[in-house]
């Protein structure tokens, strides 16, 4: 079986779901990473910034606005140094202006991805992957992009079998 590892930002606290600002005790995109690891036995990793987003959603929507619009790389906590060992990457995370935040872009810049096979995976709530693929096609040089897999946000805590089945698919 291909080892899989899954690379995700997920966000806690005030997120938008079904029209409305609710605060999450876990985030989304954390959920359906532990399903994918529940699923397939995939390694996880996730991105964490030294400089937290604001806890306020329509503060972090306009902070992430701003990073895409100056193609920011925020510092991260800690980063993988090497994925040689996994054949699937998992790229997952919320769908933030139309793509993945750009602390998950600070990460796979510093990664070599030939002859991976990488996956695009986002929670939202209405924008699906977005341009997400095109974002790793352009990220992730060597790879190649396999079938992506959206996730209503809101739905996330209850999609293991969703979930369970893509990464059956496509990771084993």
């Amino acid at each position: 079986m291909d080892k899989t590892l899954v690379i995700y930002y997920s966000r806690k606290g005030q997120n938008y779901s079904r029209g409305s600002i609710v605060n999450l005790k876990k985030g989304n995109t954390e959920y359906v990473a532990e399903f994918i690891k529940k699923a397939v036995g995939a390694d996880l990793f996730e991105i964490k910034t030294v400089k937290q987003y604001s806890e306020d959603y329509t503060t972090c929507t306009e902070e992430a606005k701003e990073e895409l619009k100056n193609n920011s790389r925020p510092a991260l906590t800690e980063y993988i140094d090497s994925i040689s060992e996994y054949q699937n990457i998992v790229i997952a995370g919320p769908c933030w202006w139309g793509t993945f935040p750009c602390a998950v872009m600070t990460q796979l810049e510093k990664l070599d991805f030939t002859r991976k096979k990488v996956f695009s995976v986002m929670t939202h709530e209405g924008s699906g992957l977005g341009s997400s693929v095109r974002t790793l096609k352009n990220l992730c040089n060597g790879a190649e992009i396999g079938e992506g897999l959206a996730v209503f946000g809101s739905s996330a805590p209850d999609s293991f079998e969703t979930v369970s089945a893509w990464a059956q698919k496509n990771l084993v």
